[in-house]
């Protein structure tokens, strides 16, 4: 697989959990990419967590993206 698909196999992971609901909670950098925890609060107050391995530096760029625009989103709510 080119390295252009894997992003968009990986932006479209990240996507997919954001618009369902997820927040990323931690990020863990390392030489091989990034290890990213999504978290989910539903409403029973059960957490549901998903983990993605982000391998190609644009998708890790876009998850940077994201990231900002989550945390302008938590602070302009408080």
């Amino acid at each position: 697989m080119s390295e252009y698909q894997e992003y968009v196999k990986e932006r479209d992971q990240i996507d997919f959990l954001i618009q369902n609901g997820y927040r990323v909670k931690y990020i863990t950098e390392n030489l091989d990419g990034a290890l990213v925890e999504f978290e989910k609060s539903d409403e029973l107050s059960e957490k549901k967590k998903e983990i993605l391995n982000i391998l190609t530096p644009n998708a890790r760029k876009y998850l940077s993206a994201k990231l900002l625009e989550q945390q302008k989103t938590t602070n302009s709510v408080l």
